[in-house]
């Protein structure tokens, strides 16, 4: 199991058989490894998004819009039970979301540019352009 680093360029899109196929490029310094349709599992840290609410952070439906609620519409609620007096660890709260490692399996290798040492991999990769992929055949 070889582990290669390369560098996410950009997203793109390749037409095959009537059909359009998303995919990201990343550069490769050795290219030769790889073939088309070779399935990997590819690493990278996902794109950070700062402070959020949790609302955005964690899928929460937020309060009702009507009802006596005032200032509540994206607030969590309640945040613990009566019992033990204080707030239970890996309570799901407002905080910093994004910039995490991120692997993805079974990643489709959907074409090669050997001139250029450039993959195409099939659908998304976590990062932003030009930030540091790991590739594990």
């Amino acid at each position: 199991m070889s582990l290669v680093i390369g560098k996410k360029i950009k997203m793109s899109q390749i037409f095959r058989e009537a059909k359009v196929i998303p995919v990201t490029l990343i550069k490769v310094a050795d290219i030769s490894i790889f073939q088309e349709g070779d399935l990997i599992k590819v690493m990278g840290v996902t794109r950070g998004k700062g402070f959020q609410g949790v609302v955005k952070r964690w899928g929460f439906r937020g309060g009702p819009k009507s009802h006596g609620q005032k200032h509540s519409l994206r607030a969590p609620g309640s945040i613990g039970p009566t019992a033990p007096q204080r707030v239970l660890k890996g309570r799901r709260m407002a905080g910093r979301t994004g910039f995490q490692k991120k692997t993805l399996k079974n990643i489709e290798i959907v074409g090669l540019d050997k001139e250029n040492s450039i993959l195409m991999l099939k659908g998304a990769v976590p990062g932003y352009k030009n930030s540091r992929i790991k590739i594990q055949k």
